[in-house]
């Protein structure tokens, strides 16, 4: 138990106060007399030894002063109840003491004190409750206070020498740079300096550290805040948290402000639910104002961030306001083996390591997830009791980001591993029988993460678009896995759940958004709503016809059926093949890229696709077949199959987001 942050809260302070309040009642009733039982107190009257007797209405007490001490003392009284008072009156009458009444009178302090004492007691209460909320000192009532992190010039340093991968970004902000350093160069030229600059992208790419960058590269003082520090649960504190921090970089010019996740109060107006009286939109409303009300020769700077750049309201972007919007994206082949060398800085690696390839093998990486496989690869060295890093680990770690951590505990029989072995067979051959797809690298059985296998296929290079036969490509072996199933034990499992659902996000993208159906046509069907404050699921608006929309119904399952048709030729066709890999996947239950050029080398390739034209109206069913010979004779009886151990739950229900050329099983 923390004792000393128990001592420090307003608990100890309440219990003390109660305390010296009831010690101060006691002190104000103490009058000198002993209390002693009423039969005591009309026996003491019966024996004659009382000199005064003082009786004190509403209280029902006697005082009595004895001519000789009761119990080592002379003053004593009792109190009576109702039914006894004759009683009591009776005995005073018949003694020989002097008599007195008293009427007692309420004190002026006490019953001031009786009022004042629940609001003072409410008061200190909520005098400690705000010190908790602003973090004590003398904070109280500062709610308005901005509440960013100034980074001084003092500070640890990080330069652009930190940031790799992200060449474009940094050239735009060394001349950000160049402005905080040397403005008067550019205002000679009539040049005014940008008031803002978005850096937007993916999570994960390094926005935080190039806002760091530039701030340790002009040395300037370096104010850090989220978002959502603005809003607080009272009304008006997020506009004045902005005052205040607009007012603090302006004192301290030239500086920088970096605003992380802006679209916590940046998003577009009018959406949400209070309308233009929302506390958010009252805090962008401010920061509307300090943006644009920024003097020409102020060397204020705001830098923010963000991955939701479609949400943030019109008015932020102008220039004037944003005048940069920098995009972060994902790094690409040299991107990724610069970040790696720079993560790589400080760890024995082995002298067999080579970056190049690891930057070849993690295509779609973001830089926080590179750092995140060298760490991984430092952990499980370190669990091993390696002394370096080598290139089983840094597999391993690879492994891990995509897919998860390796499952040894879960053991599969014979039957679920061969189930599984045919499945990743289908896919990886599938795969290599295509004509535009990327090699396949990698097959494992072995349970990882929450699939009980995965193929990996990844590119040999960078890719920023995709043609319609890669599409299809993409299709046809993702339903390699299941068409396997069907060839080889004629009954499917549950398995290939995943595979469906990816194939038919993709076969409805490119009937809906690219245009690759003749059939449908070139256009796009569907708009994201501007509704930014709904969940993704319900910004979708159909604008089409359900005429329309039963036509791309069908022609998604043509897609589907088709790429279904050419993983059944290649796999039949290569039916020899499917069952050594299978054979190979059980007996190793990993297989790399060389196993794997070794085992495809004489695989029959799927023949060219018809030219697709987009005159071309009629539906995919309607065309031509794709025929390949057979290579062997097909004999589907050959093993008998065998059902998932857990039917209710998929085989593949993730797929890396990194890497698009993995099926998972």
């Amino acid at each position: 138990m923390d004792f000393k942050r128990i001592f420090k809260g307003p608990i100890v302070w309440i219990v003390l106060g109660a305390l010296a309040l009831l010690l101060g009642f006691n002190l104000l009733n103490v009058n000198g007399f002993r209390e002693i039982t009423t039969q005591e107190g009309l026996d003491l009257l019966r024996g004659n030894g009382v000199e005064e007797v003082k009786i004190v209405d509403i209280e029902q007490r006697v005082d009595l002063v004895l001519a000789e001490p009761f119990e080592a003392s002379e003053r004593v009284q009792f109190y009576y109840v109702a039914p006894r008072g004759e009683e009591v009156l009776n005995a005073i009458n018949a003694s020989d003491a002097s008599f007195d009444d008293e009427v007692p009178q309420a004190n002026f302090f006490t019953s001031l004190l009786s009022i004042l004492l629940p609001f003072l007691i409410i008061g200190v209460i909520f005098y400690f409750l705000f010190m908790r909320v602003q973090g004590g000192g003398n904070r109280v009532m500062q709610f308005g206070k901005s509440r960013a992190k100034l980074v001084s010039k003092e500070s640890p340093k990080v330069t652009f020498a930190d940031v790799a991968g992200a060449d474009e970004a940094v050239e735009e902000l060394e001349e950000i740079k160049e402005f905080l350093k040397e403005p008067a160069k550019f205002q000679a030229l009539g040049a005014r300096i940008p008031k803002g600059v978005l850096l937007y992208g993916p999570p994960g790419t390094g926005k935080t550290l190039l806002a760091r960058a530039v701030a340790g590269e002009a040395g300037v003082p370096f104010y850090s805040i989220s978002g959502s520090d603005f809003v607080e649960m009272f009304v008006g504190v997020g506009a004045s948290r902005v005052r205040d921090l607009f007012e603090q970089a302006k004192q301290n010019a030239p500086a920088i402000i970096f605003v992380d996740e802006i679209d916590a109060v940046g998003r577009h107006r009018g959406a949400g639910m209070g309308g233009g009286h929302d506390e958010r939109e009252q805090t962008l409303n401010q920061l509307l104002v300090e943006m644009d009300g920024f003097d020409v020769k102020t060397n204020v700077i705001m830098i923010a961030a963000t991955n939701r750049p479609d949400i943030l309201d019109p008015a932020l972007l102008r220039p004037g306001r944003f005048d940069r919007q920098i995009g972060v994206d994902a790094p690409d082949l040299l991107g990724r083996k610069t970040i790696l060398e720079v993560h790589a800085k400080g760890k024995p690696m082995d002298p067999d390591v080579d970056l190049e390839v690891l930057a070849r093998k993690t295509p779609g990486f973001t830089g926080a997830d590179l750092a995140n496989v060298l760490n991984e690869a430092a952990l499980l060295t370190a669990r091993s009791n390696g002394q370096k890093i080598t290139n089983d680990a840094l597999d391993e770690a690879v492994d891990r980001v995509m897919a998860g951590p390796q499952r040894r505990t879960r053991v599969m029989k014979d039957k679920e591993k061969l189930i599984t072995a045919y499945h990743e067979g289908g896919h990886a051959l599938a795969a290599a029988a295509m004509r535009h797809t990327d090699p396949v690298t990698k097959i494992t059985i072995l349970p990882r993460g929450r699939a009980l296998g995965y193929t990996m296929v990844l590119p040999l290079e960078d890719k920023y678009s995709v043609t319609r036969n890669e599409l299809l490509d993409q299709l046809a072996y993702a339903m390699g896995g299941r068409v396997a199933e069907e060839i080889i034990f004629h009954d499917p499992t549950t398995g290939a759940s995943n595979d469906i659902e990816k194939a038919t996000a993709i076969a409805r993208k490119m009937v809906t958004e690219y245009g690759m159906s003749a059939h449908v046509g070139a256009v796009k069907l569907g708009q994201s709503s501007g509704e930014v404050f709904l969940g993704r699921d319900m910004g979708h608006q159909r604008d089409y016809s359900e005429s329309i929309a039963e036509r791309v119904d069908g022609e998604v399952r043509k897609l589907i059926e088709q790429a279904h048709d050419e993983a059944y030729q290649v796999l039949t066709a290569n039916r020899d093949i499917l069952d050594r890999l299978a054979t190979a996947l059980l007996e190793h239950e990993t297989l790399d890229h060389n196993a794997l050029a070794e085992i495809f080398a004489d695989v029959r390739k799927l023949p060219e696709r018809p030219q697709w034209l987009s005159s071309d109206k009629r539906p995919i069913s309607d065309q031509p077949p794709v025929a390949i010979p057979a290579k062997a004779p097909i004999d589907p009886g050959m093993v008998d199959g065998g059902v998932d151990s857990d039917p209710g739950a998929p085989r593949r229900t993730t797929r890396p987001r990194k890497s698009p050329g993995i099926a998972t099983a």
